[in-house]
């Protein structure tokens, strides 16, 4: 009864206020009817105990002096759709053909590290793939990773079926087949690997961080690709510091921010009961995790690809564009842009040029692009 009451008290006006200040802000449209997102507003004015609607709307509106005000609010009223390996085809037009031409070219200019952004990360597991799916793709060069128990080589079955009776890999079938001829050559395993990962929501970054996952969301994937960069764990437990620990296999305790040190391996014995996975610290040290408003995002340097997986179609038409506009600044003369095999290029005044590769369309800043248009 008490929420019912909560929720009378917000304003159609206010409601209407509210979606507009969220998509100036954020770029997103929340189109959730009324009624839902009222309950969500009553919930969160409450759990602030800030008393009536009218404070909140008071606190959007000066969010540039508080930031931390819209990923809250949006927290739980945003969908984030994620999971491992969710696009298995953009991974493997990734490995495959970019990462051998970017690797190329890189041998050509001068040494420098690959770096690539998962923007819109959600909890991280678009972000972690992908480095998944890059360290696949060097370890199948040839230039010494071998699968001798200490590389992160996995060719002895990554690739073998996905749990759905496919006969593609739900990994983009990045390692049934190694990479070979020319592309192979290009590669190197001394390159430097830089994965971010942003998100507009504190918890997810959280989540990222941490690099738990549930051993159900990796279901389907093949067992080397689990055993070379994850540890199976034991329910995570809190300390009394209120710091999440992990116990491995072994009864040890892993801090949740792992760094790059205290690595278990996949010769573990695995208890039946382990209901976790921790991601290796030797991936988890290629990747990067912030908190960024994508309509306001703060310059992270030049990449060689960007992932933007299914965040245009939250954005409104103009904040689409001018999302558009700044990942085609944030990529390097001749990256490459990925999205969702269902988004649109909608800003036909960009200089991409689409790709396709093994059914997949990817989008490519010419190497041109920076001095045709000044920057």
């Amino acid at each position: 009864m008490h929420k019912l009451i909560a929720t009378s008290t917000i304003l159609e006006h206010e409601l209407s206020e509210l979606r507009l200040l969220v998509e100036r802000q954020t770029g997103v449209v929340l189109d959730c009817p009324n009624s839902a997102l009222a309950a969500h507003v009553a919930e969160y004015v409450e759990a602030q105990g800030l008393g009536i609607s009218t404070t909140l709307l008071e606190r959007l509106r000066s969010s540039d002096q508080d930031p931390s005000s819209l990923p809250a609010l949006l927290d739980g009223l945003v969908s984030s759709n994620t999971g491992f390996f969710r696009h298995p085809g953009a991974l493997n037009a990734l490995t495959r053909h970019v990462v051998p031409q970017v690797c190329a070219r890189k041998s050509v200019d001068g040494p420098s590290p690959l770096r690539i952004w998962s923007a819109g990360c959600a909890t991280g597991e678009e972000t972690y793939s992908i480095a998944m799916a890059v360290c696949d793709a060097l370890s199948h060069s040839g230039a010494g990773a071998g699968n001798n128990g200490n590389g992160s080589s996995n060719g002895n079955g990554n690739g073998n079926g996905n749990g759905n009776g496919k006969s593609a890999a739900r990994s983009g079938g990045i390692a049934d087949s190694a990479l070979t001829g020319s592309s192979s050559a290009s590669l190197s395993t001394g390159l430097s690997i830089h994965i971010v990962g942003s998100d507009l929501l504190p918890r997810n970054i959280e989540v990222a961080d941490r690099g738990i996952y549930r051993q159900s969301a990796l279901d389907g994937l093949p067992p080397a690709t689990i055993r070379n960069y994850f540890s199976k764990i034991s329910s995570p437990v809190v300390s009394p510091n209120g710091d999440q620990n992990e116990v491995d296999n072994e009864g040890q305790h892993q801090g949740g921010n792992q760094g790059k040190n205290g690595a278990s391996n996949g010769s573990q014995t695995v208890p039946a009961n382990a209901a976790h996975l921790l991601v290796k610290p030797r991936l988890r040290s290629l990747v990067t995790f912030n908190c960024m408003n994508l309509a306001r995002p703060g310059y992270i340097g030049r990449f060689d690809c960007i992932f933007c997986m299914d965040v245009l179609p939250h954005f409104s038409r103009a904040q689409r564009i001018a999302l558009l506009e700044r990942l085609h600044l944030y990529l390097e003369p001749g990256g490459y842009l990925f999205l969702s095999q269902t988004e649109k290029l909608s800003a036909p005044n960009l200089n991409f040029r689409s790709e396709t590769f093994d059914g997949y369309t990817f989008h490519r800043k010419p190497l041109a692009a920076s001095a045709a248009y000044g920057r």
